[in-house]
């Protein structure tokens, strides 16, 4: 079984932490906000290697609270 993650958990996430766009895109090496914005939104896809960043940055105790139940 495949797990989607839970976009709007990240969002919320990034929102409660008081990140920007920008400051995401900072922290997960970008070269822009539109592009952590693509990830954010669904348009492209986070990779595997990128949840532990998330993890960190966003405060998140789980890799599973990334994924929709």
């Amino acid at each position: 079984m495949i797990k989607k993650l839970n976009l709007k958990f990240i969002e919320s996430q990034r929102e409660l932490m008081h990140y920007s766009l920008q400051d995401m895109s900072d922290y997960m090496g970008f070269k822009s906000p539109s592009t952590y914005q693509k990830y954010e939104k669904g348009d492209y896809k986070f990779k595997a290697d990128m949840l532990p960043t998330l993890m960190k940055v966003l405060h998140v105790k789980s890799i599973d609270d990334f994924f929709c139940k």
